[in-house]
């Protein structure tokens, strides 16, 4: 992120940018957790002739506690290199790429894998791991998906990566909240006099980096034991991502780059839009550079979220007791900074401990959904967001009604939401992407190529 103060939160450096984090049991495997961590926002497929990749001078890590408090016990730190083969050419690539070895690829990317278990020495997993071409076209790439499956790697000590371009999984109307909230479904419950509409998911034409792990839960839990009780707190996790660069940089002449220093963390991610939505603008780099146990300074903008002072101005008349709802909101602190203890939702529990820290939490224990439900828990499905967060989970509806005072009652019984409250969405859905997600690992689907563009319009 920036460290431009005058412009503060403002990303300078989308290469470094966390954007989206998923964490899940994984539905075709369910002995194992899949996390992934997306980079590079709102990749255009055709990107050509210098193609999206990850950043040769970036650690980007996976965190993961396991101890009831929010520090990091275990990490899975990704370094990527980058080989030029023909130095006499503009092209990504000179010929069709039908392997992940084609000499007709010019620009490759590799990565090395390393496991840090608290105190202990980083532990090398691999290295040289190769990542797929990004979707050039049908002509330089006829067979993405396959070449795209062989760049899935099983490591030797279990978990299984991969690293590169995916479709853009994270559906959402961009246009219509950040114009102050116009949600196209419930325009005509504003004071603007246009008609609703069906949502437009403005990333469906978009790719995505993913740096994607499946890891057997065994792994993850603090005592090697296999998670299968909900209600025992060591079958719960915290996961959260970050970037990190240099602390110095130096620019030569000719494009040459000097790094030196301590590494610097410069992005970081747990629940989907708490940055966007939660941290004020003047304090995001801030957030970025800090740890989730260094979050109790934002626990004020969760306890009295902006967002929720802004819907009743925004569509007068239509919360009510929104508006009268005064207290700090326990029920938000609890669904993005502490998890749900016991004896809230029944039959869950994904409480990391008092202190507050965004983080994505995930209960093991609970089995993956055979049908899963968008929503999740507020849909009934504990398998679900805040239960972590799958591909498919409509984080944009669940959060809106959240803030919007749904979940209120959890904590106080005696409070009634507006019927709006449940009702809030931005009109997509999974169905608004045309590229489906995957049934296996990586889950999300084959980056769109650019040269059948996809046009970024309502399904």
């Amino acid at each position: 992120m920036s460290s431009h103060r005058e412009a503060p939160g403002i990303s300078k450096d989308p290469v470094a940018d966390n954007t989206d984090l998923y964490a899940f049991v994984s539905p075709d495997d369910p002995r194992t957790v899949t996390i992934l961590a997306n980079f590079i926002p709102l990749e255009y497929p055709p990107g050509g002739p210098n193609f999206f990749e990850f950043g040769h001078d970036v650690t980007y890590a996976i965190h993961i506690s396991n101890d009831q408090a929010p520090n990091t016990d275990i990490t899975y730190r990704f370094r990527f290199k980058t080989t030029v083969a023909n130095r006499d050419t503009f092209l990504y690539n000179t010929g069709q790429i039908l392997s992940l070895d084609s000499p007709n690829w010019n620009r490759r990317q590799f990565y090395s894998v390393t496991r840090v278990v608290g105190d202990a020495a980083p532990q090398l997993l691999a290295e040289d791991v190769p990542c797929p071409p990004c979707n050039v076209g049908p002509r330089s790439i006829p067979h993405y998906g396959s070449l795209a499956n062989a760049a899935v790697t099983t490591l030797p000590t279990g978990e299984v990566v991969f690293a590169g371009q995916r479709s853009e999984g994270f559906y959402v109307d961009l246009g219509s909240i950040f114009d102050l909230g116009d949600l196209r479904p419930f325009q005509n419950l504003h004071l603007i006099p246009t008609p609703a509409a069906a949502g437009v998911d403005d990333t469906r034409a978009m790719s995505v980096h993913t740096i994607a792990i499946k890891v057997p839960k065994r792994m993850l839990t603090r005592d090697g034991s296999n998670p299968k009780d909900p209600a025992d707190p060591r079958s719960v996790i915290g996961v959260w991502a970050s970037a990190s660069r240099r602390r110095s940089l130096i620019r030569e002449a000719g494009g040459e780059v000097a790094e030196a220093g301590p590494w610097v963390q410069v992005s970081r991610l747990g629940n989907p839009l708490f940055n966007e939505v939660i941290v004020p603008m003047a304090e995001k780099d801030d957030w970025n550079a800090l740890k989730p146990s260094d979050d109790a300074r934002f626990l004020k903008y969760v306890r009295h979220p902006e967002l929720a002072g802004l819907l009743p101005v925004l569509y007068p008349g239509v919360f009510p007791n929104l508006a009268g709802l005064k207290a700090a909101r326990a029920d938000l602190v609890a669904i993005l900074l502490t998890g749900l203890p016991s004896g809230i939702v029944p039959g869950f529990q994904n409480f990391t401990g008092p202190a507050p820290a965004d983080m994505l939490r995930l209960n093991m224990a609970i089995p993956s959904s055979s049908d899963p439900n968008i929503y999740g828990i507020l849909g009934g499905d504990l398998a679900g967001y805040p239960n972590g967060r799958r591909v498919q989970d409509d984080v944009v509806a669940i959060e809106l009604r959240a803030i919007a005072g749904a979940t209120y009652p959890l904590i106080d019984p005696s409070f009634t939401p507006d019927g709006a409250a449940s009702l809030l969405t931005d009109g997509t859905t999974p169905a608004s992407n045309p590229i489906p997600f995957l049934s296996a690992f990586p889950y999300l689907g084959v980056p769109g190529n650019g040269f059948d563009l996809v046009p970024a319009s309502p399904s």
